[in-house]
């Protein structure tokens, strides 16, 4: 297969960037002081420096690298109101509790439509619902058992599609049936990084690119931030680094575990052939543990298609591959095809599964969003900030939420392999057996 896999004009980079590729600004001085640092120039960095800004809170971002590239403008597009929340730890919750993360993650879809709205930002937006393909007769099972509670608090439109109608969705009948979600929908990321960007650019915040934060000390009152660029007193700190979170920042960074997830973009397909692929361009994703998504681009031409093909840190080229296979395994009918893109970005997972935000050692954070990044690092950002503006309805399911860690976990995802080794034993055995 790797004698054709790859386009002759293959790019080891984001399909997204042919549209908007981060790159380097003004490297705006570091300011001696502020109200409020934010780290991390990403959805949620941004989203709480706007938000800051509508209460007249002066913030400066900070940021390692160029705005947006993290996976920010990285990712798979994909927008959901709720259902990727705790997807194994919500049933250990009590149903009260997880009714509130769902209304939440279900306010969360509506900022990002607010926000697009609001601010102009042209970014391929569509709101078409997502297939939830199940892995074996049991996670179908399970999707039913679901319906309710997911409809109850996250208002999600979801209703169960059988095995024989799974075909109005997937050109595919590599499912055992599935859930349709019709509150979510997908965007192009990079155009909508760019947007926000340029929202924020736009109220005069200060982001400071090429300024990765070195050391944290608390002084006089406030914070003192050691960068590669200078030094800068502020008042609060907001964490917004996700799966990029380091050692500056020890106590997070323990309970954040970075994941590679990887994503191959096709060349333009025959329009016939397209068009079966998701015929209502939802997008999709599935209940396998080595989890699959994938959706059409916004032009419907190619068939953008992710996952976790390798666990740990591997070169896009080694991950397209094993990609390629499992998509052809959904759609035999794209044998022979070969893909233009290929890329990663770390997805950052919490060890319950759920996103959080909160202070820990006097530090803000907006951190954990488990693959659902779009809308919920958005919310999470705009919520924090409201929570630093003290405004007087200030409400967040998710900053009520325990941040667990583990005693034998530091930082370095050593047992990355060997989850991903039990993982595929375990979809075996689902797939096989139940």
């Amino acid at each position: 297969m790797s004698f054709s896999l790859f386009h002759p004009a293959f790019k080891s980079k984001p399909f997204w960037w042919e549209s908007y590729e981060p790159k380097p600004i003004e490297l705006d001085d570091v300011p001696s002081k502020t109200r409020v640092a934010i780290i991390g120039a990403g959805y949620a960095g941004l989203a709480c420096a706007l938000e800051l800004s509508k209460h007249r809170i002066e913030a400066v971002v900070l940021d390692a690298e160029m705005p947006g590239f993290g996976a920010s403008a990285r990712n798979g597009g994909m927008v959901s109101s709720g259902v990727s929340i705790g997807k194994r730890y919500s049933g250990k919750n009590e149903p009260e509790e997880l009714l509130a993360l769902y209304s939440d993650a279900a306010d969360s879809f509506s900022l990002i439509e607010d926000l697009i709205a609001e601010e102009g930002i042209d970014c391929e937006w569509k709101k078409t619902g997502r297939f939830v393909g199940a892995w074996c007769q049991k996670h179908f099972e399970e999707m039913r058992n679901k319906i309710g509670l997911l409809n109850e608090g996250a208002e999600a439109g979801a209703y169960i599609l059988p095995r024989e109608r799974q075909r109005e969705e997937i050109g595919s009948d590599y499912y055992h049936g599935g859930m349709i979600v019709m509150r979510s929908g997908h965007l192009q990321p990079a155009l909508y990084f760019k947007g926000l960007l340029g929202a924020v650019k736009k109220r005069g915040v200060t982001i400071c690119a090429k300024a990765p934060v070195t050391a944290l000390n608390q002084a006089n009152g406030g914070w003192r931030l050691t960068t590669s660029r200078g030094t800068m007193q502020a008042s609060e700190i907001v964490v917004c680094t996700n799966g990029y979170t380091g050692p500056v920042t020890p106590a997070l960074q323990r309970r954040i575990v970075p994941v590679g997830s990887y994503i191959i973009a096709t060349e333009e397909l025959p329009e016939e052939v397209a068009e079966g692929l998701i015929p209502k361009d939802k997008s999709i994703y599935d209940t396998r543990r080595v989890l699959t998504y994938y959706r059409m681009s916004g032009d419907r031409k190619r068939l953008i298609f992710g996952g976790r093909a390798r666990f740990g840190q591997h070169a896009p080229e080694e991950a397209a591959p094993l990609l390629y296979r499992f998509m052809c395994d959904r759609f035999p009918q794209l044998e022979g095809c070969r893909i233009t893109h290929a890329w990663s970005g770390n997805v950052a997972f919490t060890f319950d599964e759920v996103p959080h935000m909160g202070r820990l050692d006097g530090l803000h954070y907006a951190l954990g969003c488990n693959g659902s990044g779009v809308a919920m690092m958005t919310y999470l950002g705009t919520m924090s900030a409201r929570k630093i503006a003290g405004v007087a309805n200030y409400h967040c399911a998710f900053d009520k939420q325990e941040f667990p860690t583990n005693p034998f976990y530091h930082g370095n995802p050593w047992f990355i392999p060997l989850v991903g080794r039990y993982f595929r034993v375990r979809d075996w055995i689902d797939r096989h057996f139940l």
